[in-house]
């Protein structure tokens, strides 16, 4: 959840939204995001909106505090049902993420999770997801959160090797996140991540598969793996302007993509998702698919972002701030947007590509299926899914997944 949010027309006062965004609501999957904003340190890539103590000391008082933010966030999801009305829709996911949700007391994200189920109601097989730093979490963190009612756990493992955590500004040492999926499946997880980053300035290909190779030895059932991104504003992007450390290329951005893709397929990881790999169908992030569907999800929280039924709007940023609103009895919305029919239609074609079952071709304009034409004959889209109907990536349109829907949006 990067930091700058978008302008937007103004959200009420009490967060109602317009009658068409809960039209059909029936129909569509709903899932909870729930921002915890607060980090031990800042990594030095990292641009999301979280704040470390030192950065909240004196900018928000006790309603910055993280000792009553669990509080805050459940007025949030308290709210969510007064703007939902008669919504009678169980909750399909929860994902917990920051910041850092585990620097706060399991018992915190457990009750923040029980305001969702005694609000709106858990569906039977609902995924129920936090992420966690490795070194703000132990067995008996772990026991607790897995009793509270979380089944889903992503850790931050980032990279195998010392140096490149370092120049990431990553403060756990290498071997805490593999010893951490042993201690969360012997609590009980059913499904365990872990998310990796490729390209850090400094890093080898030797350092990445040596990576790949950690994170597939502790045997979780999901790897993420992201490109870094060099955020402007951010330490890292201040350090490269400066000439400290190297910028990565394109190039080696998209080689190591091809040894994860390598390395994953043949430990039996299957791609869903251009940077998420999974041994099931099971192991699949559901809340995320909920994202890159176009789904109902409200996000709760400093910054937070939510959709519902073609309304998009997103949460004032600061910590003081959003606490200030919700004691004042008012929606913590910084601004909203109304997409229309193309924007959605347009969306859809953005973040569908990216899965593996691809995207529909009627969903294309006549420019678009030219293009897709295009990039079929060039070996970018899947020979079998297109004569089916459906836009599908090849392994080298993954490579250059984002030139190719800019081609099908045209």
């Amino acid at each position: 959840m990067p930091s700058a949010l978008p302008d937007g027309e103004p959200v009420p006062a009490d967060g109602a939204l317009p009658a068409s965004a809960l039209a059909g609501a029936a129909h569509r999957p709903l899932g909870f995001y729930l921002h915890v904003p607060y980090c031990a340190t800042r990594c030095g890539y990292c641009d999301f909106n979280t704040y470390t103590a030192t950065e909240l000391r004196g900018t928000g008082g006790v309603l910055a505090s993280r000792d009553n933010y669990a509080d805050t966030l459940v007025d949030e999801v308290r709210l969510a049902r007064k703007v939902l009305g008669d919504d009678t829709r169980e909750v399909r996911t929860v994902f917990v993420g920051g910041g850092t949700p585990t620097l706060l007391d399991a018992g915190d994200l457990v009750r923040m999770l029980g305001a969702v189920r005694d609000e709106f109601g858990l569906a039977p097989d609902a995924e129920i997801t936090t992420e966690a730093n490795p070194e703000s979490v132990g067995p008996a963190y772990l026991a607790a959160l897995r009793e509270g009612g979380f089944n889903r756990i992503s850790f931050g493992m980032q990279s195998a090797r010392q140096h490149v955590l370092k120049i990431l500004d990553r403060t756990h040492t290498p071997g805490r996140p593999e010893a951490c999926v042993a201690e969360a499946r012997a609590a009980g997880f059913d499904h365990v991540n872990l998310d990796l980053i490729y390209g850090t300035p400094g890093e080898s290909d030797d350092d990445w598969r040596a990576s790949l190779d950690a994170a597939l030895g502790a045997g979780p059932d999901h790897v993420s793996a992201y490109a870094l991104i060099v955020e402007e504003g951010t330490q890292l992007a201040r350090r490269i302007r400066r000439g400290e450390v190297p910028m990565t290329d394109d190039d080696v951005h998209a080689d190591r993509y091809l040894i994860a893709e390598e390395t994953l397929a043949a430990a039996g990881y299957d791609w869903y998702e251009v940077s998420n790999w999974a041994t099931s169908d099971a192991g699949r992030c559901l809340h995320n698919e909920l994202y890159w569907r176009g789904a109902d999800w409200w996000g709760a929280g400093p910054g937070a972002h939510s959709h519902v039924g073609g309304v998009r709007w997103w949460n004032v940023k600061h910590p003081g701030a959003y606490a200030g609103a919700l004691a004042a009895g008012k929606s913590p919305g910084a601004g909203r947007e109304v997409l229309t029919d193309e924007d959605r239609r347009v969306e859809r074609i953005l973040l569908e590509l990216r899965l593996r079952e691809g995207v529909p071709l009627s969903l294309l304009r006549e420019a678009g299926l030219a293009a897709a034409r295009r990039a079929l004959s060039e070996g970018l889209l899947e020979e079998g899914p297109y004569g089916a109907g459906r836009a599908v990536l090849t392994l080298r349109g993954r490579l250059l997944a984002d030139a190719v829907v800019r081609d099908l949006v045209d």
